[in-house]
């Protein structure tokens, strides 16, 4: 994706995000309703499978878009290194809990996320020349380099004979986080607490400089703005972002560290909830993963009703994956700030609604 389509977003999307953050009766119902269900009710009514198979990836995936929205959305630096960077989170946050079992686990997770980062500065340090396609190009490269490297050399997988290795427990403050209860909270826990980081980063002098990059760099560049230190800190704190998604998917969802899981598909499939989601937008992120991650199931349900299974599986996902393709052309040509726009305006006709 060019960065002149990354760079569209600003006016009428931002009027959208602002109803839905600023409406301040109706946010301040909806976020305290979203507090009392996701950490109250779901681990009391919820199943396992419900819980493990639903909810746990549906946030993961909330995260990773995250990362991958502060780059792209907010900074206009396109990537295609998603997968990868939640493989160095996860393969680093594995061997900080390996070689250091003294550490915590938020501070194992956070070594993990920083780690991440720090890789996810050296993959950017081509935007500060080029842009566009041929950043894509680099952070493509990246994904299959890190991915080989894994596979490659043992240490990052403690020599195991299987490239697929086992997590350790989720240990936290003598607790066993084992538990599909366990892992929930841990994960909704940790995807809350970054997700208010970077609403207050993104309001603050750096989410502004990133905008003004992301909307034209040589202007940003004269008024002042350190661009380079903007490009790379947004592909720092985006990477930091994905690597925390990675550990949680490898120990949270998963239960094992396997480089396959993060290949250019995971890549694909978190910039599909951003497209889908909205660009510039932190409840996008959310959007976009129920959408990705619930409508796979909405078909296989519907499809086993309708035809009670006498379609292959393997049919069923090729269908999903060109229901998702109409849907990302649709909405580029569309709807191009996501289903968040399409939410921004629903929640102002209410407003007119309910002040008449």
């Amino acid at each position: 994706m060019s960065s002149s389509a990354v760079s569209e977003a600003p006016a009428e999307f931002a009027a959208s995000s602002a109803t839905f953050l600023h409406a301040k009766p109706l946010a301040a119902i909806f976020t305290g309703a979203l507090i009392v269900a996701f950490f109250g009710l779901v681990p009391l009514l919820g199943n396992d499978y419900w819980l493990g198979a639903i909810l746990i990836p549906f946030l993961i995936m909330s995260l990773a878009g995250l990362g991958l929205n502060i780059t792209m959305g907010y900074a206009g630096q396109a990537s295609l290194g998603t997968g990868a960077f939640m493989a160095v989170g996860a393969y680093a946050t594995y061997n900080v809990l390996l070689r250091l079992p003294e550490l915590p686990l938020p501070v194992s997770l956070l070594a993990g996320g920083l780690i991440a980062g720090l890789v996810g500065v050296i993959v950017g340090l081509p935007s500060l020349r080029i842009k566009g396609f041929y950043l894509v190009a680099t952070t493509l490269a990246a994904q299959f380099f890190l991915e080989w490297m894994f596979n490659q050399y043992g240490w990052f997988s403690n020599y195991s004979t299987s490239t697929s290795i086992s997590a350790p427990r989720l240990v936290l403050f003598g607790q066993d986080l084992n538990t599909p209860v366990g892992r929930y909270l841990l994960t909704l826990t940790t995807v809350s607490v970054v997700a208010l980081v970077a609403w207050k980063l993104v309001r603050s002098q750096t989410g502004r400089s990133w905008m003004a990059i992301r909307d034209m760099d040589t202007a940003a560049a004269i008024v002042g703005i350190p661009v380079a230190q903007g490009k790379l800190s947004a592909f720092f704190i985006g990477a930091l972002i994905c690597g925390l998604a990675g550990a949680l998917w490898a120990f949270a969802y998963l239960g094992t560290v396997d480089a396959r899981s993060f290949n250019l598909d995971r890549s694909f499939q978190v910039m599909f909830i951003v497209i889908i989601g909205g660009l510039g937008s932190l409840i996008g992120n959310v959007l976009g993963a129920a959408f990705i991650t619930l409508l796979p199931i909405l078909i296989d349900h519907v499809a086993d009703r309708l035809f009670g299974g006498a379609i292959d599986a393997g049919q069923l996902e090729n269908f999903q994956k060109v229901l998702f393709g109409a849907l990302i052309i649709w909405f580029l040509i569309k709807e191009p700030h996501g289903l968040a726009a399409l939410l921004g305006r629903l929640l102002r006709r209410l407003q007119a609604i309910a002040s008449r």
